[in-house]
């Protein structure tokens, strides 16, 4: 596979009725007939392992992401998956980790771990918190430490951090540094994307590993960063892979709004008819294309990720053994024809409702600065992830204005989202479903 792969998926992106069609006709989008063609073993083992950059580390090609199970977690790397993504900011989480590399063969993994530049971030700061973390995660040292999710090319210069990441790294309790980004909060005034921030760490030379959002839905920002970090042998680590969840359950979310039978604003209705014309439209390309079993989807958005060759492992946050070992059976595998045709047939059907993780270009049209992309991972934290409380929590969380000053808006941000999201009526049906309303 050649390097210009960045065209190549924007053209199949562009393919959505041919390819769908055709696979549709010959039955490839049905799951039976993948699975006929599948001899699965037992008990699935990792396939793949990559070299993570300059890091000279072989990493799976899948990784463990904010998994919450311990049990999960643990088979998880039964499996051969041996690149674990944790941060101090995950409730509980590196207690978690800790007790699942227990007894295990410390040198065979990568743990990768997080911290935010908040609060003391002087380098005693930074470093009394990192040998914290160390100590929460039962272990002398991790393989990396990570600035979580700088907003700004400035807050990546951090020197606190860079001083307290040299001093470890002495001491051989950090071995690389890394970043991690899929956009900005836009709490207060926008600030600058995810592109942006990384293209300066490609720069900085100081940072090892990155951990982005990456997609088939959303691919320009994040194969721009890849193509400038390959001559730098940056390590690339993936969240954000399958956006392909939201659809089924927001649909489900607004029927039972309707059905509740509230007196809600004439605006209010506004927006939730566009969401709702958007979702009939939606529903006629499902029923065509028989995308009715979202695993298949999930499926092949993982294989889109894995057959970039500048990717080297992708973060998979799973919740139970079934979903784990559907996961791990993707290991090593890579997008075909009949993965191309479900993708593409599910951008031509459910790519708006998809509100793109590290965009950010709406925030910029709201008069009342709601922080729109913040809002949407939120409840995809909800949606997609199970993490019900700790999205509640953030949400709960937000200074100045959340999505419950969107009720009497005309939608600004819907007029500015290139993608042709129904942004207003999806941050309404989130408000609604992260407080409860």
């Amino acid at each position: 596979m050649g390097r210009k792969l960045s065209h190549g998926r924007r053209n199949f992106l562009k393919m959505a009725v041919v390819l769908a069609g055709a696979a549709t006709e010959k039955g490839y989008s049905q799951p039976a007939a993948r699975a006929s063609r599948e001899q699965h073993d037992p008990f699935p083992k990792i396939k793949g392992y990559r070299l993570l950059g300059r890091t000279g580390f072989k990493v799976s090609d899948l990784a463990t992401g904010s998994i919450m199970d311990g049990g999960v977690l643990s088979a998880m790397l039964d499996t051969g998956v041996n690149f674990i993504d944790t941060a101090e900011s995950y409730p509980g989480h590196h207690r978690l980790v800790g007790s699942a590399i227990k007894d295990r063969d410390r040198k065979s993994l990568f743990i990768n771990t997080k911290m935010q530049a908040e609060g003391d971030i002087s380098r005693e700061g930074f470093i009394k918190r990192a040998r914290k973390s160390l100590e929460d995660l039962g272990t002398d040292y991790v393989d990396c430490m990570m600035l979580h999710m700088p907003e700004t090319v400035e807050e990546l210069k951090n020197e606190g951090f860079h001083a307290a990441m040299q001093e470890l790294r002495a001491e051989g309790r950090v071995r690389f540094v890394g970043l991690s980004n899929h956009g900005s909060f836009w709490f207060r005034d926008p600030k600058e994307t995810m592109e942006r921030v990384l293209l300066a760490a490609v720069d900085d030379g100081r940072f090892d590993v990155f951990l982005m959002g990456y997609n088939f839905l959303q691919m320009d920002q994040a194969e721009r960063v890849l193509e400038a970090s390959r001559p730098k042998k940056i390590g690339i680590a993936l969240m954000k892979t399958t956006p392909v969840t939201e659809y089924e359950i927001l649909k489900l979310r607004l029927e039972l709004l309707e059905k509740e039978g509230k007196e809600i604003s004439p605006l209010f209705q506004e927006g939730l008819k566009r969401f709702r014309e958007k979702a009939e439209r939606a529903e006629g390309f499902i029923k065509k294309y028989g995308l009715k079993n979202p695993d298949e989807v999930k499926a092949a958005a993982i294989r889109f990720v894995l057959s970039n060759p500048d990717v080297h492992t992708v973060c998979c946050s799973v919740g139970t053994y079934e979903e784990m070992e559907r996961v791990v059976r993707l290991s090593g595998s890579r997008l075909d024809l009949e993965g191309q045709a479900t993708l593409a047939a599910y951008k031509a059907a459910c790519g708006e409702f998809y509100c793109r993780h590290a965009c950010g270009l709406c925030e910029l049209e709201c008069p009342r600065h709601v922080p729109v992309n913040t809002i949407m991972r939120y409840n995809h934290y909800f949606l997609a992830q199970g993490r019900e409380k700790e999205a509640m929590l953030k949400y709960s969380q937000i200074p100045g204005a959340r999505a419950d000053a969107c009720t009497n808006c005309l939608g600004h941000c819907e007029r500015a989202c290139p993608y042709g999201v129904p942004v207003q009526g999806m941050l309404l049906l989130a408000h609604h479903q992260l407080t409860l309303a």
